[in-house]
């Protein structure tokens, strides 16, 4: 059963400029329901303002929340930010929360959006307003349910905004897997920081992440995993550098699964990058990454 986390407003209208597709949440949905009906949803509720200025400069939380943003962040972030996006980000952040307290019950629970790893403290970047896998992580701590976590980062970019808010933090490992050329030109430093040659192919790839997930795992040994599965490591993606075929992200993800359930930690994925012309393609990657990850968890 695949415990899913999705809101309505996840979908919001298309800003007056930039080109990120805001239609790929709803594909995505689409997607899941046409390959499988082992899918349960789960509505989350905005994150509070109090715990995204806990991570980010209130100033900058409030020009999000009033849609003032000034013209030069936006220009970073890729697109306006509108009243509804306002809105959304809000949600999606509270998505990431609501799937990391879904798989400490359930062992595995996935966001349909989130992982907006870019966004740093007072601006956003790389179509990411704030960041929810920071955010979601220190109001997880903070509460008291964890007392570690590890933010293991598989998309195909740097995971720079998630590496600079949490720097320093003995209670959150960052581990970021990427492509060293792409985006962003100016890497951050996480914890951990694995960066790969352009074209790797599947083999490659997995020969990579068994050789250091397992030693991540047992040497940290989180409390809970939250996962950037981005899935623009595909060779076909429009701002990949990377050479994974479906099939290898399909490994990828049972791999993952494999080795931290395993080790009986539960997993909450964020959906990540992923782009194309064919959106429809895109999203499909995004929905069987995200059931793969709830088979392998039933097996285990």
């Amino acid at each position: 059963m695949l415990h899913i986390v999705h809101h309505s407003d996840y979908v919001a209208p298309p800003p007056t400029r930039g080109s990120f597709a805001f239609d790929k949440y709803r594909l995505v949905m689409e997607a899941v329901k046409e390959l499988s009906d082992k899918h349960m949803v789960h509505a989350p509720h905005a994150m509070e303002r109090h715990w995204l200025e806990a991570v980010h400069d209130p100033d900058y939380v409030d020009q999000v929340l009033s849609a003032t943003v000034p013209y030069e962040k936006e220009r970073r972030i890729g697109f306006p930010v509108s009243a509804e996006i306002a809105q959304r980000v809000r949600f999606t952040s509270g998505g990431t929360w609501l799937a990391a307290k879904l798989a400490l019950e359930f062992g595995y629970a996935a966001n349909s959006a989130g992982g907006s790893h870019h966004a740093l403290a007072d601006t956003g970047a790389g179509y990411c307003v704030f960041n929810d896998l920071a955010v979601s992580a220190n109001r997880l701590i903070a509460e008291g349910g964890v007392g570690r976590i590890l933010i293991l980062d598989l998309d195909v970019h740097q995971g720079d905004g998630t590496a600079s808010l949490l720097a320093g933090r003995s209670d959150i490992m960052t581990v970021s897997v990427h492509a060293e050329k792409n985006f962003p030109v100016r890497k951050a430093r996480s914890t951990l920081d694995i960066g790969l040659e352009d074209g790797i192919d599947d083999a490659g790839y997995l020969e990579l992440l068994s050789s250091h997930i397992p030693m991540i795992l047992d040497d940290f040994s989180p409390d809970l995993l939250l996962y950037q599965a981005g899935v623009d490591p595909h060779r076909d993606d429009r701002l990949g550098r990377l050479g994974l075929t479906d099939e290898g992200l399909v490994a990828r993800e049972r791999y993952v699964i494999r080795q931290v359930r395993g080790r009986n930690i539960p997993v909450a994925s964020a959906l990540g990058g992923g782009y194309g012309h064919d959106h429809i393609a895109v999203a499909k990657r995004h929905a069987l990454s995200m059931l793969t990850m709830a088979d392998e968890n039933s097996r285990i």
